[in-house]
């Protein structure tokens, strides 16, 4: 059996062609059920703190079935979660997920650098996908992900666990409706400070970068407030640990341009404390902190407040995407959105490097 450390050595490195359009109808053997099953792939923090507990609570789904390469947590997970044996797999074996009906889903919980390969083997295999974010470290992967489970005729969905938070989509609908004007500025930070030494996260083969995680919320602060996606990016990165990231940054300051003349001001660490993101209008302003918080995120404008009960993000968040499987419907952040953010990261990236602005196509 093929252990964590093992699998996260093996990199795939691929590349695709064209997009496509997310819905993709359910296969008709999920369609008759009522509740779908979900395997989760990686058994680290997030599956075993959160997602698990989640599907505690979940209506269209639970837990059917996990993959490790851990023999001591597949046992643990066995004999907490009743998992059958025929449910548990690891990382060898995996592919024979295909033969098992109980898997309508697999959800791709690794390091960003396994986020390709282990969505494509289980697009072949027949499952849905759903895969954490940030999608995949380069838009090459996100396309071929994006390309293979049209090909395959299943749905890919990313983990933007925020925009099924009722808050987020508050904050979303005052600035697509204008209620203040025009988005004028942006100013939004993500980040905690991080105490680990040899996590994923200080590995750039494994995608680390705060860009490769708590970026992403910035970034995703900005797009999600504006409506819009940014032209234009100038970016700088650092450290003030350089014993612990010496391969990727600890922290990233990146200003946006949006076509409408937004500018937006983002921030995120490893290394510094921040949850909030700030929105000047024409007429009036928003504040939200946290905006991305686990435990549930609120704020206020110019007119009230924003703070909208939610018993768990994760539960909501694939309750709504197994709904959208079960109707054949759009859901909410779908691989295309993965994409978006991973072609602002790269730009991000190249901006670091030159020191100049880049254009964003």
């Amino acid at each position: 059996m093929h252990n964590r450390r093992e699998a996260l050595k093996s990199l795939v490195i691929g590349s695709a062609t064209a997009l496509f359009s997310p819905n993709v109808l359910l296969a008709s053997t999920s369609k008759k059920k009522e509740k779908l099953g979900i395997a989760l792939v990686g058994l680290g923090y997030y599956s075993t703190d959160l997602l698990a507990p989640a599907l505690q609570m979940t209506e269209k789904c639970y837990l059917a079935g996990i993959v490790t390469g851990s023999p001591e947590k597949a046992e643990k997970w066995k004999q907490k979660y009743n998992i059958p044996d025929k449910n548990i797999y690891n990382y060898q074996n995996f592919d024979s997920i295909a033969n098992n009906p109980d898997i309508d889903i697999v959800y791709v919980v690794l390091p960003p650098s396994m986020h390709k390969e282990y969505s494509i083997r289980a697009a072949r295999a027949g499952k849905h996908v759903f895969c954490e974010k940030p999608m995949a470290p380069s838009v090459n992967d996100c396309m071929a992900m994006i390309k293979v489970c049209r090909d395959n005729k299943v749905n890919l969905a990313i983990g933007y666990r925020c925009q099924h938070d009722p808050n987020t989509q508050e904050y979303m609908r005052i600035g697509r409706e204008k209620l203040y004007g025009k988005v004028k500025m942006i100013s939004c930070g993500a980040g905690y400070f991080d105490a680990r030494t040899t996590h994923w996260k200080q590995n750039k083969a494994l995608g680390g970068g705060v860009m490769g995680d708590m970026g992403v919320y910035a970034l995703q602060g900005a797009r999600l407030a504006t409506g819009e996606e940014p032209i234009a990016v100038t970016a700088q990165a650092s450290t003030t640990r350089p014993e612990i990231y010496k391969e990727v940054e600890e922290t990233m300051m990146f200003q946006l341009q949006f076509p409408s003349g937004a500018l937006a001001a983002c921030h995120s660490s490893y290394g510094i404390n921040m949850n909030y993101l700030q929105v000047n209008y024409e007429k009036g302003w928003l504040k939200m902190e946290p905006f991305s918080a686990y435990l549930g995120n609120k704020g206020s404008h110019s007119g009230g407040i924003i703070d909208f009960p939610i018993k768990n993000q994760q539960a909501k968040q694939m309750d709504e995407d197994c709904v959208a499987l079960m109707n054949s419907t759009q859901l909410i952040a779908p691989g295309e959105e993965g994409l978006r953010d991973i072609k602002v990261v790269e730009a991000i990236y190249q901006a670091t490097k030159n020191g100049g602005t880049v254009t964003i196509n």
